[in-house]
């Protein structure tokens, strides 16, 4: 490093943070911006705590320090892997998890219904005292699963993949957080290899179209395209769990199914299906909510319709 390189942590990171920007990286992963994802790795890197900005600002960085840091910025852009495969933690709602390649970044919606308190309440207001069974559908690192068991601590949660890479994945993260005696991991096929009836089912499946994987920034081709591609509309995986998931549920069960940036692909899929639209940070159009009864009258009207 040169005489007049960055010798704080607040100068350390403003540095890389132009280092992302020139090199036009993605983000999406855990951060919006380039300040952010220097941040991040910066503080890192250093060994202190991603919460501990304001307060280490001024702290000095030694030269060897220096070029810690700047070797990984070097190695995320090189690699435009997602800042969180090359920490090997994500954090979701306050709570951290193990994350790398053999599944996606936990990044999803539906864990602020299980851990906001306020935006809690629209989801907790649909499920019944009785509910006793979660199921989290597409578990990927199993992220949702802990999240649920947490959230809800009388109920027994099954965390199921048909990636057996990511089950394992799943696997570090439950145990970590001691859920083992109430998450069971279940390798399976969408609903397939599942018995029994569920009072709340969450999933988060691939929905991505076909044209929007076409472009996708690196970052995003980085992850198991098997936890992203949804087919020509995006709607693939889930037509075939809107069919099968009134069988895996109670009477009063609800499913609560994230679909991103794919509002209008899904409403023109299932254009007479009675959805409940659930309020996130990101707006009321990523993450709907489907009764049982509504998923058994759509089924039916369909089937007339053949």
């Amino acid at each position: 490093m040169t005489t007049d390189a960055p010798n704080t942590v607040l100068a350390l990171i403003d540095a890389m943070a132009e280092q992302l920007t020139q090199a036009g990286v993605g983000f999406g992963h855990g951060t919006t911006n380039a300040f952010d994802e220097a941040a991040w790795l910066v503080l890192w890197k250093l060994g202190l705590p991603l919460d501990a900005l304001d307060a280490q600002a001024a702290a000095p960085v030694t030269p060897a320090q220096q070029a810690e840091v700047a070797a990984l910025i070097d190695t995320r852009i090189a690699t435009r892997k997602p800042a969180a495969y090359l920490t090997g933690e994500a954090w979701l709602q306050g709570v951290p998890f193990y994350v790398d390649e053999r599944a996606i970044v936990p990044r999803s919606f539906i864990a602020e219904l299980l851990a906001d308190p306020d935006l809690g309440e629209a989801l907790d207001s649909w499920l019944s005292e009785d509910t006793d069974r979660v199921l989290d559908l597409c578990t990927g690192n199993g992220s949702l699963a802990v999240l649920a068991a947490m959230a809800y601590p009388q109920v027994r949660v099954d965390a199921a993949d048909l990636s057996t890479d990511a089950l394992e994945v799943a696997r570090i993260n439950v145990q970590r957080h001691g859920l083992s005696d109430r998450i069971t991991l279940v390798e399976s096929d969408g609903l397939a290899a599942l018995d029994g009836s569920y009072g709340l089912i969450l999933c988060n499946p691939p929905y991505v179209n076909a044209a929007s994987m076409a472009v996708l920034p690196a970052e995003y081709l980085a992850e198991p395209e098997l936890a992203l591609a949804g087919g020509e509309d995006g709607m693939d995986f889930v037509r075939q769990l809107l069919r099968d998931a009134p069988a895996r549920m109670l009477p009063q069960a609800v499913l609560v199914l994230e679909i991103g940036n794919e509002r209008a692909y899904f409403e023109a899929a299932f254009p007479t299906l009675e959805a409940v639209w659930l309020e996130t940070s990101a707006g009321e159009d990523q993450v709907l909510l489907v009764t049982r009864e509504a998923l058994l009258a759509w089924r039916q009207e369909t089937e007339e319709a053949v």
